[in-house]
Protein backbone atom coordinates (compact mmCIF):
# COMPACT_ATOMS: atom_id res chain seq x y z
CA UNK A 1 0.00 0.00 0.00
CA UNK A 2 1.25 3.97 -0.72
CA UNK A 3 1.61 6.62 1.21
CA UNK A 4 -0.66 8.60 -1.45
CA UNK A 5 -3.30 5.88 -0.73
CA UNK A 6 -3.12 6.20 3.01
CA UNK A 7 -2.88 10.29 2.50
CA UNK A 8 -6.32 10.37 0.39
CA UNK A 9 -7.65 8.18 2.73
CA UNK A 10 -6.86 9.61 5.85
CA UNK A 11 -8.23 13.44 4.25
CA UNK A 12 -4.14 14.40 4.49
CA UNK A 13 -1.55 14.88 2.04
CA UNK A 14 1.42 12.87 1.74
CA UNK A 15 4.26 15.31 3.20
CA UNK A 16 1.84 14.78 6.89
CA UNK A 17 1.65 11.10 6.10
CA UNK A 18 5.37 11.33 6.52
CA UNK A 19 5.99 13.10 9.01
CA UNK A 20 3.49 11.30 10.83
CA UNK A 21 6.18 8.47 10.80
CA UNK A 22 9.43 11.03 10.95
CA UNK A 23 8.68 13.51 12.81
CA UNK A 24 5.55 12.40 14.85
CA UNK A 25 5.55 15.56 17.44
CA UNK A 26 5.36 18.27 14.23
CA UNK A 27 1.73 16.67 13.36
CA UNK A 28 -1.25 17.46 15.70
CA UNK A 29 -1.95 14.74 17.56
CA UNK A 30 -5.76 14.37 16.31
CA UNK A 31 -3.97 14.17 12.79
CA UNK A 32 -1.67 11.40 13.86
CA UNK A 33 -4.05 8.86 15.76
CA UNK A 34 -6.12 9.62 12.24
CA UNK A 35 -3.57 8.70 9.97
CA UNK A 36 -1.82 5.58 12.46
CA UNK A 37 -5.26 4.18 12.51
CA UNK A 38 -5.70 4.29 8.25
CA UNK A 39 -2.02 3.24 8.29
CA UNK A 40 -3.14 -0.26 10.14
CA UNK A 41 -6.05 -0.41 8.19
CA UNK A 42 -4.46 -0.55 4.92
CA UNK A 43 -0.85 -2.61 6.98
CA UNK A 44 0.90 0.51 5.64
CA UNK A 45 4.62 0.65 6.70
CA UNK A 46 6.91 3.23 5.67
CA UNK A 47 10.14 2.23 3.93
CA UNK A 48 12.94 1.25 6.54
CA UNK A 49 15.52 3.34 4.19
CA UNK A 50 13.83 6.52 3.99
CA UNK A 51 12.11 6.61 7.40
CA UNK A 52 16.13 5.96 8.40
CA UNK A 53 17.05 8.89 6.02
CA UNK A 54 14.63 11.31 7.21
CA UNK A 55 15.54 10.90 10.83
CA UNK A 56 19.37 11.20 10.41
CA UNK A 57 20.36 7.64 11.05
CA UNK A 58 21.40 4.55 9.02
CA UNK A 59 18.89 1.88 11.14
CA UNK A 60 21.64 0.01 11.18
CA UNK A 61 24.19 -1.60 13.40
CA UNK A 62 27.56 -3.68 12.74
CA UNK A 63 29.76 -6.15 14.67
CA UNK A 64 33.04 -7.17 13.36
CA UNK A 65 33.99 -10.63 14.70
CA UNK A 66 37.69 -12.71 14.83
CA UNK A 67 36.46 -15.59 12.60
CA UNK A 68 32.54 -16.28 10.57
CA UNK A 69 33.23 -19.84 11.05
CA UNK A 70 33.88 -20.06 14.71
CA UNK A 71 31.09 -21.76 16.59
CA UNK A 72 31.40 -19.09 19.89
CA UNK A 73 31.52 -16.02 16.97
CA UNK A 74 28.56 -17.42 15.87
CA UNK A 75 26.63 -17.27 18.71
CA UNK A 76 27.84 -14.03 20.01
CA UNK A 77 26.55 -12.77 16.35
CA UNK A 78 23.31 -14.41 16.90
CA UNK A 79 22.40 -13.03 20.33
CA UNK A 80 23.46 -9.45 18.84
CA UNK A 81 21.16 -9.57 15.60
CA UNK A 82 17.86 -11.27 17.91
CA UNK A 83 18.67 -7.93 20.78
CA UNK A 84 19.40 -5.50 17.41
CA UNK A 85 16.16 -6.51 15.77
CA UNK A 86 13.96 -5.97 18.81
CA UNK A 87 14.69 -2.35 18.36
CA UNK A 88 14.26 -2.13 14.94
CA UNK A 89 17.77 -2.49 13.88
CA UNK A 90 19.49 -4.55 11.02
CA UNK A 91 22.82 -5.97 11.23
CA UNK A 92 25.63 -6.01 9.34
CA UNK A 93 28.75 -8.64 10.04
CA UNK A 94 31.77 -9.11 9.23
CA UNK A 95 34.66 -11.28 10.43
CA UNK A 96 38.60 -10.46 10.35
CA UNK A 97 40.29 -13.88 10.27
CA UNK A 98 42.12 -12.89 13.10
CA UNK A 99 44.36 -10.56 11.28
CA UNK A 100 44.25 -6.84 12.71
CA UNK A 101 45.07 -5.56 9.51
CA UNK A 102 41.72 -7.10 7.97
CA UNK A 103 39.51 -6.18 11.09
CA UNK A 104 40.66 -2.26 11.37
CA UNK A 105 39.86 -2.40 7.31
CA UNK A 106 36.09 -3.79 7.50
CA UNK A 107 35.67 -1.01 10.55
CA UNK A 108 36.56 1.20 8.74
CA UNK A 109 34.13 0.44 5.60
CA UNK A 110 31.19 -0.22 8.14
CA UNK A 111 31.63 2.60 10.17
CA UNK A 112 29.61 5.20 8.17
CA UNK A 113 26.81 2.60 6.97
CA UNK A 114 25.90 2.20 10.88
CA UNK A 115 24.79 3.95 13.67
CA UNK A 116 27.09 1.80 15.87
CA UNK A 117 29.57 -1.19 16.01
CA UNK A 118 30.66 -3.39 18.44
CA UNK A 119 34.14 -5.41 17.90
CA UNK A 120 34.60 -8.88 19.18
CA UNK A 121 38.21 -9.29 21.09
CA UNK A 122 39.60 -6.73 18.64
CA UNK A 123 43.37 -6.94 17.40
CA UNK A 124 43.87 -4.17 16.02
CA UNK A 125 46.44 -0.99 17.96
CA UNK A 126 44.60 1.15 20.59
CA UNK A 127 44.92 4.20 18.03
CA UNK A 128 43.16 2.22 15.15
CA UNK A 129 40.38 2.26 17.56
CA UNK A 130 40.64 5.87 19.06
CA UNK A 131 40.13 6.70 15.47
CA UNK A 132 36.82 5.23 14.43
CA UNK A 133 35.14 7.55 16.19
CA UNK A 134 32.94 9.76 15.88
CA UNK A 135 31.27 6.38 15.44
CA UNK A 136 29.90 5.23 18.57
CA UNK A 137 31.53 1.89 19.83
CA UNK A 138 31.45 -0.77 21.98
CA UNK A 139 34.62 -3.22 22.57
CA UNK A 140 33.62 -7.18 23.48
CA UNK A 141 36.71 -8.22 25.55
CA UNK A 142 39.07 -5.52 25.22
CA UNK A 143 39.74 -2.38 27.50
CA UNK A 144 40.68 0.48 26.25
CA UNK A 145 40.34 4.31 28.14
CA UNK A 146 36.76 5.40 28.26
CA UNK A 147 35.38 3.15 26.19
CA UNK A 148 32.65 1.36 27.09
CA UNK A 149 33.28 -2.66 26.92
CA UNK A 150 31.25 -5.74 27.83
CA UNK A 151 34.80 -8.32 29.05
CA UNK A 152 34.36 -11.71 30.71
CA UNK A 153 36.69 -12.92 32.95
CA UNK A 154 38.00 -16.28 32.43
CA UNK A 155 40.94 -15.89 34.95
CA UNK A 156 39.33 -17.73 38.08
CA UNK A 157 37.38 -20.57 35.87
CA UNK A 158 40.83 -21.29 33.77
CA UNK A 159 42.31 -21.74 37.29
CA UNK A 160 39.66 -24.04 38.47
CA UNK A 161 40.47 -25.67 35.48
CA UNK A 162 44.07 -26.35 36.28
CA UNK A 163 42.71 -27.80 39.73
CA UNK A 164 40.43 -29.82 38.50
CA UNK A 165 43.22 -31.63 36.30
CA UNK A 166 45.47 -31.05 39.59
CA UNK A 167 43.22 -33.31 41.71
CA UNK A 168 43.05 -35.82 39.13
CA UNK A 169 46.51 -36.55 39.67
CA UNK A 170 48.14 -34.59 36.88
CA UNK A 171 51.36 -32.68 37.14
CA UNK A 172 52.06 -31.87 33.51
CA UNK A 173 49.46 -29.50 32.32
CA UNK A 174 49.65 -27.79 29.06
CA UNK A 175 48.20 -24.86 27.84
CA UNK A 176 48.08 -24.04 24.33
CA UNK A 177 47.73 -20.43 23.90
CA UNK A 178 45.26 -18.40 20.95
CA UNK A 179 45.88 -15.10 19.49
CA UNK A 180 47.54 -12.43 21.99
CA UNK A 181 44.92 -10.24 23.38
CA UNK A 182 42.38 -9.83 26.55
CA UNK A 183 40.83 -12.88 26.18
CA UNK A 184 44.80 -14.88 25.86
CA UNK A 185 45.95 -12.76 28.84
CA UNK A 186 42.85 -13.66 31.18
CA UNK A 187 43.24 -17.55 30.08
CA UNK A 188 47.05 -17.53 30.84
CA UNK A 189 46.76 -15.49 33.92
CA UNK A 190 44.23 -18.25 35.21
CA UNK A 191 46.64 -20.87 34.23
CA UNK A 192 49.95 -19.59 35.68
CA UNK A 193 48.29 -18.44 38.77
CA UNK A 194 47.12 -21.76 39.34
CA UNK A 195 50.19 -23.69 38.28
CA UNK A 196 51.79 -21.62 40.35
CA UNK A 197 49.45 -22.06 43.80
CA UNK A 198 49.88 -26.15 43.03
CA UNK A 199 53.26 -26.09 42.80
CA UNK A 200 53.39 -27.09 38.72
CA UNK A 201 55.47 -26.12 36.25
CA UNK A 202 53.76 -24.21 33.91
CA UNK A 203 54.21 -25.09 30.47
CA UNK A 204 52.76 -23.42 27.20
CA UNK A 205 52.72 -24.28 23.77
CA UNK A 206 51.60 -21.68 20.71
CA UNK A 207 49.96 -19.08 19.76
CA UNK A 208 48.07 -20.71 17.89
CA UNK A 209 44.90 -19.25 15.66
CA UNK A 210 41.55 -20.80 17.41
CA UNK A 211 40.77 -22.70 14.83
CA UNK A 212 39.99 -26.69 14.63
CA UNK A 213 43.26 -27.54 12.13
CA UNK A 214 45.16 -25.23 14.53
CA UNK A 215 44.28 -27.90 17.40
CA UNK A 216 44.94 -31.05 14.77
CA UNK A 217 48.73 -29.65 14.68
CA UNK A 218 48.73 -28.52 18.06
CA UNK A 219 48.19 -32.32 19.68
CA UNK A 220 51.28 -33.62 17.63
CA UNK A 221 52.99 -30.88 19.62
CA UNK A 222 51.91 -31.81 22.94
CA UNK A 223 52.44 -35.91 22.27
CA UNK A 224 56.25 -34.34 22.26
CA UNK A 225 56.00 -33.06 25.88
CA UNK A 226 55.52 -35.14 29.18
CA UNK A 227 51.72 -33.63 29.72
CA UNK A 228 48.82 -35.54 30.77
CA UNK A 229 46.13 -32.72 30.41
CA UNK A 230 45.89 -29.83 28.38
CA UNK A 231 43.70 -26.70 28.52
CA UNK A 232 43.51 -25.00 25.05
CA UNK A 233 42.17 -21.73 24.17
CA UNK A 234 38.74 -22.40 22.88
CA UNK A 235 36.62 -25.47 22.24
CA UNK A 236 37.39 -25.49 18.70
CA UNK A 237 41.33 -25.94 19.35
CA UNK A 238 40.25 -28.42 21.88
CA UNK A 239 38.08 -30.66 19.81
CA UNK A 240 40.97 -30.53 16.71
CA UNK A 241 43.04 -32.12 19.61
CA UNK A 242 40.40 -34.35 20.56
CA UNK A 243 40.34 -35.59 16.90
CA UNK A 244 44.24 -35.85 15.83
CA UNK A 245 44.13 -37.92 18.83
CA UNK A 246 41.65 -40.58 17.66
CA UNK A 247 43.16 -40.43 14.48
CA UNK A 248 47.04 -41.67 16.56
CA UNK A 249 45.17 -44.24 18.21
CA UNK A 250 45.00 -42.69 21.64
CA UNK A 251 42.19 -42.80 24.10
CA UNK A 252 40.64 -39.40 25.95
CA UNK A 253 41.36 -39.04 28.74
CA UNK A 254 42.67 -42.39 29.49
CA UNK A 255 45.67 -41.43 27.54
CA UNK A 256 44.99 -37.52 28.01
CA UNK A 257 42.60 -35.19 29.34
CA UNK A 258 41.38 -32.19 27.21
CA UNK A 259 39.37 -29.03 28.23
CA UNK A 260 38.70 -26.26 26.33
CA UNK A 261 37.18 -22.98 26.58
CA UNK A 262 33.79 -21.19 25.90
CA UNK A 263 30.90 -24.39 25.88
CA UNK A 264 30.07 -23.87 22.46
CA UNK A 265 27.39 -26.64 20.60
CA UNK A 266 30.73 -28.31 20.23
CA UNK A 267 31.75 -29.24 23.57
CA UNK A 268 28.08 -31.56 23.83
CA UNK A 269 28.88 -32.48 20.11
CA UNK A 270 32.40 -34.90 20.67
CA UNK A 271 32.79 -37.96 21.84
CA UNK A 272 34.05 -37.43 24.83
CA UNK A 273 31.90 -34.53 25.63
CA UNK A 274 34.40 -31.59 26.30
CA UNK A 275 34.96 -30.42 29.84
CA UNK A 276 35.32 -26.55 29.22
CA UNK A 277 34.84 -23.51 30.78
CA UNK A 278 31.86 -22.01 30.23
CA UNK A 279 31.59 -18.74 28.53
CA UNK A 280 28.27 -16.32 28.76
CA UNK A 281 29.01 -15.99 24.88
CA UNK A 282 25.17 -14.72 24.30
CA UNK A 283 24.62 -12.69 27.11
CA UNK A 284 27.70 -10.96 26.38
CA UNK A 285 26.35 -10.01 22.93
CA UNK A 286 22.83 -8.63 24.30
CA UNK A 287 24.83 -6.86 26.81
CA UNK A 288 26.66 -5.36 24.15
CA UNK A 289 24.02 -4.36 22.22
CA UNK A 290 21.78 -2.55 25.02
CA UNK A 291 25.37 -1.03 25.86
CA UNK A 292 25.60 0.67 22.03
CA UNK A 293 22.03 2.01 21.88
CA UNK A 294 22.49 3.72 25.08
CA UNK A 295 25.56 5.62 23.73
CA UNK A 296 23.61 6.15 20.73
CA UNK A 297 21.08 7.85 22.11
CA UNK A 298 23.41 10.29 24.30
CA UNK A 299 22.37 8.09 27.85
CA UNK A 300 24.79 7.65 30.77
CA UNK A 301 26.65 4.25 30.61
CA UNK A 302 28.12 2.30 33.49
CA UNK A 303 31.49 3.93 35.06
CA UNK A 304 33.17 1.16 33.76
CA UNK A 305 33.45 -1.97 32.10
CA UNK A 306 30.53 -4.55 32.30
CA UNK A 307 32.40 -7.84 33.71
CA UNK A 308 30.75 -11.36 33.52
CA UNK A 309 31.86 -14.66 34.80
CA UNK A 310 32.60 -17.86 33.23
CA UNK A 311 32.61 -21.57 35.42
CA UNK A 312 34.03 -24.26 34.88
CA UNK A 313 31.95 -27.51 33.38
CA UNK A 314 32.96 -30.96 33.50
CA UNK A 315 32.42 -33.63 31.54
CA UNK A 316 34.08 -36.77 30.54
CA UNK A 317 37.00 -35.66 28.20
CA UNK A 318 38.84 -35.13 31.69
CA UNK A 319 40.12 -37.74 33.63
CA UNK A 320 42.52 -39.27 36.45
CA UNK A 321 45.59 -39.74 35.48
CA UNK A 322 46.52 -42.56 33.97
CA UNK A 323 49.42 -44.76 35.86
CA UNK A 324 51.66 -46.78 33.96
CA UNK A 325 53.44 -49.97 34.96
Amino acid sequence: MSIRAVAARAGVSPATVSRVFTQPDAVALETRRRVLAVADELHYTPHPVARSLARGSTGNLGIVVPDIANSFSAVVTKAVQQEAARDGYALFVSGSDELARDEEQWARAMAPQVDGLMLVSPLMSDDALRALGPTPLVLSNRLLDALPSVVTDATEAVGHAVEHLAALGHREIVYLAGPEGFANTMRVRGYDGACRRLGLRPRRLGPFNARFSDGVRAADLVLATPATAVVAYNDEVAVGVLNRLVDRGLRVPDDLSVVGVDDTSLAEMVTPRLTTVRLPAAESGRAAVRMLLDVIAGRPGPDGPLLLQAELIVRSSTGPVRVHE
